[in-house]
């Protein structure tokens, strides 16, 4: 009896309500922010509306049916958050389209991008049935996430405004790095549930920090040599924070040895004076950063500071309250509708908005982290800790370049800013996390489970078999 009233529920009522809030919260920012300019209840409104509404139901469906135990409040979050994004950038193209007859508006390709990520979204959670089968593909990952880094650096590749980060698809173009976050950590997560015994035993000991030994440095090394690659050759500042950030994350989570977090300080700080001595890109980005108000740096081009400084006004000229979706200018910024989509957002909904906006994010990290938790396999608390902290890392790069705290990269604002490759990979890691947060809420078997997929998996990917008192005691 006490089993029966201790047995988790699957809550996917609760999701439903708050998937309806978070649907109203996104369709009545589409209306505001068209208001203004009779637009209110034009095509793109209906199109938004009925997009999201239905795709976001579907997602929530599945998760009755495949995943009934999920996290209720991870899928309701990341649906307000790309409504707002969408509102947002729809209301940046009609001031464009004032300015411009001719403009192209963003909006309905975002919102196509938007039904193409969830239901990519819909289909992983069809497909994978438990997501410790992905460390069987361990080292595949590695293989097609040197592959995606690669694939600027063809004929495929397009440079813009001088980063190679993105390839010609026919129809258009797509950043190959976004899909190589979650691979990384795939691999990632694989690797260190592996050989994480080893890595804690080995080693020396020099007075409280226990120091890993050479051989054990080299996946820190291959990490430390693809940020500095994809800063070298694709002159994308952003992944490589991204990257390497990500792989030291996930190492000290599954070692807790602070030894490791010095080590990647240390060549975080070598990579960094190496980058400003040899990249001129890099030196001007810093430059941008500490001397953003210097007459002379604000009109440089390229690499002046006018961006920065501009986004900064515009928060300044929201305030508290903002000046309301529709009534502000953020137009005047570059790239308001994607690297700058933040100070946008801070301009029309204020402080209040803003802080709203990263308590979502918040919530949402919190709520990965706590699905690591609740897992008991190794692989899914390394992996869930390590997508959850992808999106955090991206949040504090982005929030933190528009408020001149560390210097602007190229990173994109999680659901929110126009790009349908970074829309695409991060739906991806919210059904990812979704499937592990099911395994962590999931009550246990009455009975035990005869899938080998659900009993530790080896390096090879079959079943570890357990050893005898005979063999243990050898």
């Amino acid at each position: 009896m006490s089993d029966v009233l201790t047995a988790p529920r699957s809550r996917r009522t609760v999701e439903f309500f708050l998937l309806l809030l978070a649907l109203a919260v996104a369709v009545c920012a589409n209306y505001l922010a068209g208001i203004g300019r009779e637009e209110a209840l034009g095509d793109y409104f209906w199109s938004q509306a009925i997009t999201l509404s239905a795709m976001s139901l579907l997602i929530h469906l599945i998760l009755r049916f495949r995943a009934k135990y999920a996290d209720p409040v991870i899928l309701p979050i990341v649906v307000a958050l790309n409504g707002i994004g969408l509102a947002m950038i729809h209301r940046l193209d009609l001031s464009a389209a004032q300015i411009n007859p001719d403009f192209t508006p963003v909006a309905p390709q975002q919102v196509l991008w938007t039904a193409v990520a969830i239901g990519a979204a819909a289909v992983l959670l069809i497909l994978l049935r438990d997501h410790r089968i992905l460390r069987r593909f361990t080292y595949i990952s590695l293989i097609v996430s040197a592959i995606l880094l690669l694939l600027p650096l063809t004929p495929l590749g397009l440079e813009i405004n001088g980063a190679r980060i993105w390839i010609s698809v026919g129809f258009g173009t797509f950043q190959p790095g976004e899909i190589a976050k979650i691979t990384l950590a795939v691999f990632f997560a694989g690797y260190l549930s592996t050989n994480r015994d080893l890595i804690l035993l080995a080693g020396k000991k020099i007075g409280p920090l226990q120091l890993p030994r050479f051989r054990d440095l080299a996946p820190m090394g291959a990490a430390w040599l693809v940020s500095i690659g994809v800063l070298i050759f694709q002159r994308d500042l952003g992944s490589s924070i991204l990257f390497f950030g990500l792989f030291m994350v996930m190492i000290y989570i599954a070692t807790s040895r602070v030894s490791w977090v010095l080590i990647g300080l240390a060549m975080i700080a070598v990579g960094v004076f190496v980058a400003l001595e040899l990249f001129s890109h890099v030196a001007l980005r810093f430059d941008s950063w500490i001397n953003a108000f210097a007459p002379e740096v604000y009109d440089r081009a390229p690499g002046g500071s006018a961006q920065v400084v501009q986004g900064l006004f515009g928060l300044a000229n929201g305030g508290l309250m903002g000046t309301g979706l529709g009534a502000g200018r953020p137009d005047l910024v570059t790239y308001s509708n994607s690297d700058m989509i933040i100070a946008a957002l801070g301009e029309e909904l204020g402080l209040i908005g803003v802080v709203a906006i990263v308590m979502l994010y918040v919530l949402l990290v919190s709520r990965g982290i706590r699905a690591a938790l609740g897992t008991k396999d190794g692989f899914g608390k390394l992996l869930a800790c390590g997508l959850s902290f992808t999106i955090a890392l991206q949040c504090f790069v982005v929030i933190g370049g528009i408020t001149r705290l560390i210097p602007l990269t190229g990173l994109t604002t999680p659901f929110m800013s126009a790009g349908g490759s970074s829309l695409l990979a991060n739906w991806l890691i919210v059904a990812l996390i979704l499937l592990i947060s099911e395994t962590a809420r999931r009550p246990a078997p009455t009975t035990p489970m005869k899938d080998s997929f659900l009993e530790p998996l080896g390096v090879n990917g079959k079943p570890v078999k357990k050893k005898s008192t005979k063999e243990v005691s050898r």
